[in-house]
């Protein structure tokens, strides 16, 4: 099942076209790739737009000098997995002396990014160890990082192009998050995914809309539930005071919103008080229930204290 992050991967994969593209984005997957040493470069990923942008990368920039290899496998959820390496130090120094990578000591190099190809460079690097939430559930994109200087130095370039990025540590990787949605629709577009930006703001429009409706909804709910509420208890004063024998002792303008109220159990304030002889406000009913509160309760108290 594709999942938006693949989605992000594979709508990127079509925008590294040029030599010095190519050169970025290769140079940003070999250097945030977690599994680096000096005898090999291994990973494994879902995405096969990736996998195969990965060899293409490979054979553009070092010919037969350096061939990957890959292995394909079925995942019991379904969909495939790609192992990819490389291995031998003959090609691994190639690589290395190529891009000036240091193992054991990882840090970017300015100099292997050129001619504005950072956002190529910075597709490599999502490629590698990035991901982005599916965002109907949440605004999450994160880079897990090899190490606490590798994150630092991403960390600054994201900087440089607006975006804060927040850095953990979860089961001892270092983790770069950015959780604010504006600021991962400018990553996307950045790397070049902004059809998966447009969806993503397509997204969010609808989930506003949808979580409006549902506060209104919930609103109508309470102010329904409350109506309800009130129109019972001013029943149950009608009642005793039909039961006391005062009923018909009411003031003609209470005895006329009682009866309407009994008629009309459901019915707002607002409409009993359009439906009066001469029409009132809402503030104008709510009182004359009051008053018939008022007089319910001291028939209650008066009835009880005689029982007594």
């Amino acid at each position: 099942m594709a999942s938006f992050s693949n989605d992000v991967k594979k709508e990127i994969a079509l925008s590294i076209t040029d030599k010095d593209r190519r050169y970025a984005c290769l140079y940003g997957i070999l250097l945030y790739c977690r599994n680096l040493t000096d005898e090999h470069i291994a990973f494994t990923t879902e995405s096969k737009e990736f996998a195969e942008l990965f060899i293409q990368l490979v054979r553009s920039v070092f010919g037969e000098k350096v061939v990957p290899s890959v292995e394909k496998s079925g995942r019991r959820s379904g969909g495939c997995s790609y192992s990819i390496s490389i291995e031998g130090k003959k090609q691994l120094e190639v690589i290395f002396e190529d891009y000036k990578i240091k193992p054991h000591k990882r840090e970017i190099n300015l100099r292997n990014i050129v001619n504005n190809s950072f956002s190529a460079f910075l597709a490599g690097v999502f490629f590698i160890c990035g991901s982005v939430s599916d965002p109907y559930k949440e605004y999450h994109l994160e880079f897990s990082v090899p190490n606490d200087i590798l994150s630092g130095d991403l960390c600054t370039m994201l900087e440089e192009i607006g975006i804060e990025g927040k850095k953990t540590v979860r089961k001892g990787n270092d983790i770069l998050y950015i959780k604010d949605s504006e600021n991962i629709e400018d990553i996307l577009t950045f790397i070049g995914a902004q059809q998966s930006t447009i969806n993503l703001m397509n997204i969010k429009i609808y989930k506003d809309v949808r979580n409006k409706a549902n506060r209104l909804a919930n609103c109508d709910t309470a102010n329904i539930d409350k109506v309800i509420k009130a129109a019972m208890n001013q029943t149950k004063d009608i009642e005793k005071l039909k039961e006391m024998g005062l009923y018909d002792e009411l003031p003609p303008e209470l005895k006329e919103a009682a009866e309407l109220r009994l008629e009309n159990p459901d019915m707002t304030l607002q409409e009993i008080g359009e439906q009066l002889s001469k029409p009132i406000g809402r503030s104008g009913v709510a009182r004359r229930f009051q008053k018939i509160a008022r007089l319910a309760q001291q028939a209650g108290e008066t009835g009880n204290h005689n029982g007594k």
